[in-house]
């Protein structure tokens, strides 16, 4: 038996090219050039710079608060829309038509769409950039899928960053889809300025299978895939749905929510869903609510990120990364409790 040869190099890459490509990965990041690329409007250097606040690494950690910081002084108020809805909904197509709306009026739009992940690669199983083939196209507009992990709501951990970075970089409307697979949507709501709650009519789960906290959160709800056959139902579904919100409590932003229909794929509609946001913006904004919000966004943000700091240094100490091993030993073979072993790693954090 005898080893075969590997795969030559092609002709076609130069050695000198795959060195410099093997050096750029090499080369340490600079806040400084991301950030100058990021005023320039610089998608690669977005990219990159979400990149850079989603990794987990200590050195990147430091760098990407850096950025941040330094990006502050150059955001702008960009509306921050949520989305979320069930999977089959037709959130990409919808979101892909709503994008595309904005840009043709020559407005920047920016869309953070949150992948389900997968539990053994951790990765993301959908392609959001595949199911937008026009909006990524297009000159104005951006696209960043992020696989969710463990993130509450489906919200991908470092999504809040990634606003400032897309405002930064000179975004008018920043898009946030949540995966919408029944975890509290809390999360994304905290950090938009409208709140958007799609559905599909006959699914089944018109008023039964709603969640309450949802419907109260939801600024309007629209009713997708109406079209063909499925416009009778799509209009049922909205008179059941105006009903269904005249039942709760008056919001405190003083709006009251409506349910709207469109088709996505026909881009039936969407002018209308623009228009209702365009008047629940203009109303806030009079009466001292959307600077409120945004006020509230921040003190949320404030804590979500010292929990978040606190929790990170806590798994990244050695002397717990040892405990929690013998501690979960301990928990198999019975010979603790979950509250005495979290007891004991805690008081050894705090020495």
């Amino acid at each position: 038996m005898h080893e075969m040869k590997g795969v030559p190099q092609p002709s076609s890459v130069s050695k000198s090219t795959a060195e410099k490509v093997k050096a750029r990965r090499k080369k340490a990041v600079k806040p400084e050039e991301l950030l100058e690329g990021l005023l320039s409007g610089n998608k690669s250097a977005l990219s990159r710079a979400i990149t850079l606040i989603e990794s987990t690494h200590p050195k990147h950690r430091k760098q990407a608060s850096e950025l941040l910081e330094k990006s502050l002084p150059h955001t702008r108020h960009a509306l921050r829309i949520g989305i979320t809805g069930v999977p089959g909904v037709g959130k990409s197509t919808f979101i892909e038509s709503f994008g595309k709306l904005y840009t043709n009026k020559g407005l920047n739009v920016a869309v953070l769409a949150v992948d389900p992940s997968s539990k053994l690669s951790k990765g993301s199983i959908l392609g959001d950039k595949t199911r937008m083939e026009e909006l990524v196209k297009d000159e104005r507009a951006f696209i960043r899928p992020s696989a969710s992990g463990s993130s509450l709501g489906g919200v991908a951990r470092k999504t809040r960053e990634a606003i400032i970075l897309c405002e930064a970089a000179g975004f008018d409307i920043i898009v946030i889809e949540t995966v919408g697979v029944g975890q509290s949507e809390t999360m994304v709501h905290s950090m938009t300025d409208f709140f958007l709650l799609l559905k599909l009519a006959g699914a089944g789960d018109e008023l039964q299978g709603i969640k309450r906290g949802i419907m109260e959160m939801a600024d309007a709800i629209v009713i997708n895939k109406a079209d063909g056959e499925n416009v009778k139902a799509a209009k049922l579904a909205k008179t059941e749905f105006n009903r269904a919100l005249h039942l709760f409590p008056e919001k405190e932003s003083g709006w009251t929510p409506i349910t709207l229909t469109c088709s996505a794929i026909a881009n039936e509609g969407i002018e209308d869903i623009a228009e209702l946001i365009s008047e629940y913006v203009e109303l806030t904004k009079e009466n001292g609510y959307f600077q409120q919000r945004r006020n509230e966004q921040n003190k949320f943000w404030l804590l979500q990120t010292i929990e978040s700091a606190l929790k990170n240094d806590f798994y990244e100490d050695p002397v717990i990364k040892k405990a929690l091993k013998e501690q979960l030993t301990a928990l198999d073979e019975n010979r603790t409790t979950p509250f005495e072993a979290a007891n004991h790693l805690l008081s050894l954090h705090q020495k």
